[in-house]
């Protein structure tokens, strides 16, 4: 089920203007400032809402944080306990809390379907179907591996915090990547996302570019002499530069970080 994504201003008209854009309609009011959003949370046959405070009973570590959540400025339209809540991406409650959560499936959960999280978040479901991706649709991976849905952090904050939490969430699989180095590449402080889609890219390894302009939108200082500039001493990068990319023509080849080499040639 696709969710109706609306937008809402306390002074917008009751007109409504429908956009369509890659295939998919949204709708945005015709007045002033965008305020929340609002979605229609997906349906469980024969279950009706219960809302936050009798999730509470059993989810009161994640009801107390979830104030601060992006996610809690979602308003659930057809849910009458008020505005976002769990069952805004859960779907109502009523059979799940009767069975005394002895039946997970009459809840809706990333963890087991990553359309409660992709049915919003289209434009990651496009990404996911790229060439290169992160085994999500496969099953391998799901949405709240890397993501805390319910916390002030989005990126999984038992990996990491604040700042440090997108490199670290990433650390937690690739950690040959993420480990110390003497030598290390300054583009790994700014985070994985500098050089990586974490979700999906038509270019090997979730390049976001996969040719030198990776390098060159940091390295720009790098100049393109002539052969002749080996001769006193310099590196041809103009000529080397044509064997491949920075890291695939024999040069920068650990581009995470050296141990022995401050260029990351070896």
């Amino acid at each position: 089920m696709i969710k109706q994504l609306l937008k809402v201003s306390a002074s917008s008209s009751l007109a409504w203007l429908g956009f369509w854009l890659a295939g998919i309609p949204f709708w945005i009011s015709c007045g002033t400032s965008v305020q929340q959003p609002v979605v229609r949370p997906p349906q469980i046959q024969g279950a009706s809402h219960v809302g936050d405070q009798v999730c509470a009973d059993c989810h009161q570590s994640i009801t107390d944080v979830f104030p601060a959540s992006p996610h809690a400025r979602l308003i659930a339209s057809e849910a009458p306990h008020g505005a976002a809540g769990c069952e805004s991406c859960h779907g109502p409650a009523s059979l799940h809390v009767q069975s005394g959560m002895a039946s997970p499936a009459l809840i809706h959960n990333p963890k087991r379907d990553p359309g409660t999280c992709l049915d919003c978040h289209q434009e990651i479901h496009t990404k996911l179907r790229l060439p290169n991706h992160h085994p999500v649709l496969e099953g391998l991976l799901n949405c709240v591996d890397c993501h805390d849905p319910h916390g002030r952090d989005i990126y999984n904050p038992s990996k990491g915090s604040f700042y440090a939490s997108l490199h670290a969430t990433c650390a937690a699989c690739h950690q040959e990547q993420a480990r110390a180095f003497v030598f290390e590449h300054e583009a790994m402080r700014e985070g994985c996302t500098e050089c990586h889609d974490p979700h999906g890219s038509i270019q090997s390894k979730l390049l976001v570019q996969g040719d030198n302009h990776l390098c060159l939108k940091c390295h720009a200082q790098v100049q393109f002499g002539s052969p002749s500039d080996m001769l006193i001493g310099k590196v041809p990068h103009g000529q080397m530069i044509q064997a491949g990319s920075c890291w695939s023509a024999g040069c920068h080849t650990q581009v995470h970080g050296s141990m022995v080499d401050p260029k990351m040639r070896y």
